[in-house]
């Protein structure tokens, strides 16, 4: 549904996903917590930028639920939350779905009007 103010459909959580999905540091980040947590210093070891604009990319990462973090003393790890992963998962699923339907339905039509070609 399109909402009425923006023209725009309004936000649902496979949105975030995607979004964060778009950045490629946000990527790397998942990637290294497939394998294991790690605290924020950690994560952000590899990276030339500052530690602010960092963990801005953990809090994306983090507000759209593909990551957890918890705090201990002075130190926050953060780790994998893969269940988001499978929202969309599904969503790419379901799209794929539909236009495997329609390059069938294109096939078989222009198979149809080969066939009803006179030569």
């Amino acid at each position: 549904m399109i909402h009425p103010h923006s023209g725009t459909a309004p936000a649902s959580p496979v949105d975030g996903i995607f979004r964060a999905l778009s950045d490629p540091t946000r990527r790397h980040v998942l990637e290294r917590l497939s394998a294991r947590p790690a605290s924020v210093s950690e994560l952000a070891a590899p990276y030339d930028m500052a530690l602010p604009s960092f963990v801005a990319h953990l809090k994306v990462l983090e507000t759209c639920g593909l990551v957890r973090s918890r705090k201990v003393g002075r130190v926050r790890t953060y780790q994998l939350a893969s269940e988001q992963l499978k929202l969309a998962e599904d969503w790419l699923g379901k799209q794929r779905t539909l236009w495997e339907r329609r390059l069938d339905r294109l096939d078989a039509f222009l198979l149809k009007t080969r066939e009803e070609k006179p030569e």
